[in-house]
C-alpha cells in the first residue's frame, strides 16, 4: 500500500457516465481517492452516502471526492443514480489502479478466497503527495476521519 508522502500513482478511469477522469488533472486542490469493494453493498452504500451527504464539508475543505471500485462502468452508473450521489464514482474493472495502490488483496467470506479492493481512502494534497491512508476505514467513521485528515496539515 502506497504510504503517506509518496506520490499518487496517477490514472485515468471512466466514471458513471463512461467520461474520462485523469488523476493529474486535479491538481491544485485537495483529492480523496477511496476504493470500496462492491456497489450497491451495504457497507459500500453508507460510505457514498455519507459522503454524499458531507459535501458542502469537502467543498469547505476544497477537496474532490473520488470512489473507485471494480465494478464496470453500468453497475456503477445504477448505483450513482440508485442512491442521488453527488461526486464521481470510477470504474476500475481490471483493477490495476487498486494494484498500483496496494488495495487489491486477497480476502476471504465464508471459507471462499478470492481477491477484492480492500476498503481503504487516500487524502491527496494539492500538489498530488498523499498526506493521509486511512487502511480498512469503517464506512459509518468513514467522512468523519477523512474530513480530520483534511483539516490537518500536510
Amino acid at each position: 500500500m502506497i504510504q503517506p508522502g509518496e506520490s499518487a500513482p496517477d490514472f485515468e478511469l471512466p466514471d458513471e457516465d463512461g467520461n474520462l477522469v485523469k488523476l493529474s488533472s486535479l491538481r491544485g486542490k485537495p483529492v480523496v481517492v477511496y476504493f470500496y469493494p462492491k456497489a450497491d453493498t451495504p457497507g459500500c452504500t453508507t460510505q457514498a452516502c455519507g459522503v454524499r451527504d458531507h459535501r458542502g464539508d469537502y467543498e469547505k475543505a476544497g477537496a474532490t471526492v473520488l470512489g473507485i471500485s471494480p465494478d464496470p462502468v453500468s453497475k456503477v452508473k445504477r448505483f450513482h443514480e440508485k442512491f442521488g450521489l453527488n461526486f464521481p464514482l470510477l470504474a476500475d474493472e481490471d483493477h490495476a489502479v487498486a494494484e498500483a495502490y496496494g488495495v487489491w488483496v486477497q480476502k476471504s467470506m465464508y471459507g471462499r478466497t478470492y481477491w477484492g479492493a480492500q476498503r481503504a481512502t487516500f487524502v491527496l494534497d494539492a500538489g498530488g503527495l498523499v498526506s493521509h491512508v486511512i487502511p480498512k476505514v469503517s464506512p459509518k467513521t468513514h467522512d468523519e476521519q477523512v474530513l480530520k485528515a483534511l483539516a490537518e496539515p500536510s
